[in-house]
Order: structure tokens, then sequence, then C-alpha cells
């Protein structure tokens, strides 16, 4: 069976790699369009739903068709990514020193079945100056990534702790992945 991964999202793309599973990349080009009058949980399921729907619209065979999309939310305020240099300054301001959810939501589809899940971590930031902040900016690419940071780079430093799944804050949550590919 072909699958497919709606993303272009090198970590990602990573994630499946080291988990030995063959794939290919077909990216989605929706515009992601996130609905506040759901829950938070339902909201990120429905943006992986849209990527993974996108392009399983337009396949000519049949595959199983893997969207996700990851987000922070602190204090209900639901973090993307960051517009430019003060909106990534702004939101590592609202991290440090706190307790942050990542949140992935993951669709697969195959064929007429669907079959969304949403996996969620806690993140523990350790407290940031805002040199620390200031210096983390101009030396990570932090316009691609949720909340402005990346747990798997410099970020590390200033993360104390997290409870749950490391490769969902990375973006996606593979060993979860694995047990509902089994299902459909």
């Amino acid at each position: 069976m072909k699958i497919i991964l709606a993303s272009n999202s090198p970590r990602r793309q990573e994630i499946i790699k080291e988990a030995n599973i063959n794939y290919e990349i077909i990216p989605s080009k929706v515009d992601e369009i996130f609905n506040h009058n759901i829950s938070i949980e339902e909201a990120v399921m429905d943006l992986a739903h849209q990527k993974a729907k996108d392009v399983s619209d337009k396949l000519t065979y049949e595959a199983l068709v893997i969207g996700a999309d990851t987000i922070v939310v602190i204090n209900n305020e639901v973090l993307g990514k960051p517009k430019d240099y003060n909106d990534a300054k702004r939101m590592l301001n609202l991290l440090q020193n706190d307790v942050h959810q990542v949140l992935t939501g993951v669709s697969l589809i195959k064929g007429n079945k669907t079959l969304n899940f949403y996996e969620k971590t806690e993140v523990y930031f350790k407290p940031m100056t805002d040199a620390d902040i200031e210096r983390y900016i101009e030396e990570e690419n932090v316009y691609d990534k949720a909340g402005s940071y990346a747990i798997q780079g410099e970020a590390m430093k200033y993360i104390d702790h997290i409870e749950g799944d490391y490769y969902n804050v990375i973006g996606l949550p593979i060993n979860r992945l694995l047990e509902e590919m089994k299902k459909i």
C-alpha cells in the first residue's frame, strides 16, 4: 500500500523515515482555516484533515494519506507560526518560565475511510531573559515553527522537562500514528 505524507515539513519527513516507513511526499496546497467554533482539539484535527483531504481528493489511485498539523497552546491562546520577529519575541515571552501544551492533529484517509486523532504533550519552559530570546530568534529559524521554537534545536537548553510524547512536540506522534495506521 502506498503511503503519502501531505506535508513538506522536514521534521515530519525525518520522523517517518526514522520509523522505516516507505512513503511519498505530496504536500497539501490547501489554505488552512482554523475553526474557532469548536474545541482546540477538534480544530487541530480539522486542520490535519483539511491537508489530508486536499491530497486524497487529487489521487487517482488508492493510498493511505497522512495529514498533520501542530499547534502550541498557552493560557487558551493558540500559537501558530510567527508572522515576524516581534511576533516570535511575543510568543517566546509567553512561553518562557511557564507550561504550555503542544497538540498535533493527525488525519488518515484511505479510500472512503477516515481516522482523525490528536496527541497532547505538556512542555515546561525555563525562564529566558530578553537577551536569551533575542539571541535565540537570531540563531534559530523560528519562522516555520509553531510557538517559535523547536524542541530538538537550541531551545532544548530552555526546556526543563516534558510530559508526553517527545515526537509529538517535533510535529508527529509516531508511536500513536503507527497504532492508528493498523486500524485503517
